[in-house]
């Protein structure tokens, strides 16, 4: 018997709220339309300028972050709780979050198009964070477009804005539930065997994680599906674990809760993955879904082959181990079977290992990457043990560099700016060409980025915007 479909139900700006709307509508496009709130803007409709950016509090979160709207299905926000700025403006007996205020009186606006947004991202930050820093105030409006006020009397309105912590009103998400209607219904399991009976009965539904690369399909081109299954309610697939000797990622973890361990061990890969996820995108996108959506500039793949990262995949026959770098097969493919997913990803923690990432592309914050070298390399005194290497951005699929690393085992850091390092490289990458860079181009990249790491481990190189 196929389970009984339910409104999908949430808390809007504090109260609860229900609809048995299709689970593929956006949430802009909800709130827009169904809801009548329309401080809520459409602008890129991809995740880039933020015009469209609201709070949100899933499930067993302790906080609101902001996320954008436009890619953000109904169905993902069942148990939910979200805020936008007319909740903001609600506040304090109608006068509003103190954010809102300072902006206005402080010349913040112009247009107003983007404001919206802009209020909401920063009333994310002070929900959740005592750092109303410079540094942080830059980062929570890196998903955020300003076309005409300029950055600075925003930036200025938020660093006189106490961090203010938003009503706690929340719902309890019906576990295991199907919401939506008829026409378009959004499946919620909570275990791996609920998840199996679910794929095996509807062989065409789209597996959702965060979608923050799939949703663009509905944001776009207006596709829509008949069935969608999330994945994030599923705990063993959301879970963070970290050992004696791996750092193990459920596939469904979001990217805002993968980053402290980033931080922790590996700080160069967290700089990068905050250039590629704005803080919006960081709310929902989840690493298993950066991985398996196996887009070519997907800036994840290289860092994990080059940190020796293995996947967990499970189906309903068992379970297997893969290395990251064999699991892309060509142009969007990979070696997941009919019923199979990624469950965990498992990364060996560092010993007396240095790792640098780079990302090279026109712009410095949500930009596709032109190229993307990483490089792992085992420190023996002043020798290199062993180098991983690996590569993104440049063909159908991630490229590890065996050639450059066979050069590098057992030699001196200075082997690093040897042209024979840049003529092995040459030799593991075929390039290809499009509008964001040549393929002589990115090959003139790739051979100059070893020389980037020495420099960078004698402390001689700073963090530059873009190259």
């Amino acid at each position: 018997m196929a389970p009984m479909i339910e409104p999908i139900s949430f808390h809007l700006n504090g109260e609860p709220t229900s609809t048995c709307c299709r689970a593929d509508r956006t949430v802009l496009e909800w709130l827009r339309g169904d809801a009548a709130l329309r401080g809520t803007k459409e602008g890129c409709a991809e995740g880039d300028c933020g015009a469209c950016s609201i709070l949100i509090r899933a499930p067993g979160d302790d906080r609101y972050r902001p996320a954008n709207s436009c890619i953000l299905l109904i169905g993902q926000v069942e148990g939910a709780s979200l805020m936008t700025v007319e909740g903001l403006a609600a506040m304090d007996d109608r006068e509003g979050h103190p954010i809102q205020k300072l902006m206005a009186n402080n010349g913040s606006s112009q247009c107003g198009f983007c404001t919206p947004g802009i209020v909401c991202a920063l009333a994310g930050l002070g929900d959740g964070s005592d750092d109303v820093s410079e540094t942080a105030v830059h980062e929570a409006l890196a998903g955020n477009l300003c076309r005409c006020t300029g950055y600075r009397p925003i930036v200025e309105a938020a660093l006189a804005t106490a961090p203010v912590k938003l009503n706690e009103a929340g719902s309890d998400a019906k576990r295991g539930a199907s919401v939506g209607s008829e026409a378009s219904r959004m499946h919620h399991p909570t275990a791996l065997s609920d998840l199996w009976e679910l794929m095996i009965a509807h062989p065409d539904a789209k597996l959702l994680a965060g979608g923050t690369d799939d949703n663009l399909a509905v944001a776009h081109a207006q596709q829509r599906h008949e069935t969608v299954i999330s994945l994030r309610a599923i705990d063993e697939l959301d879970h963070i674990e970290t050992t004696g000797t791996h750092l193990r990622i459920g596939a469904s973890a979001r990217w805002c809760d993968i980053l402290p361990h980033l931080d922790q061990h590996w700080p160069s890969f967290a700089t990068m993955v905050r250039r590629f996820g704005s803080v919006q995108v960081r709310s929902v996108a989840t690493i298993g879904g950066n991985l398996a959506t196996a887009s070519p500039i997907g800036d994840t793949a290289p860092s994990l082959i080059a940190l020796d990262a293995k996947l967990i995949l499970k189906s309903s026959a068992g379970e297997r181990s893969l290395a990251v770098e064999d699991f892309f097969t060509g142009y969007r493919e990979t070696v997941l079977g009919e019923d199979e997913i990624i469950a965990a990803i498992e990364m060996p923690l560092p010993k007396q290992k240095e790792f640098r990432v780079y990302k090279v592309s026109k712009r410095y914050d949500q930009d596709i990457s032109t190229v993307c070298g990483a490089f792992a390399l085992q420190i023996d005194g002043a020798k290199i043990g062993s180098a991983r290497i690996a590569f993104g951005g440049m063909a159908a699929t991630p490229v590890r560099c065996r050639a450059a690393e066979n050069l590098l085992n057992d030699k001196p850091l200075d082997a690093l700016y040897d042209s024979a390092m840049a003529d092995a490289l040459q030799s593991d990458l075929s390039p290809m060409s499009d509008m964001r860079g040549t393929a002589d181009y990115r090959m003139r990249v790739a051979r100059n980025l070893p020389q980037r790491v020495a420099l960078d481990l004698a402390g001689e190189t700073v963090e530059v915007m873009a190259l």
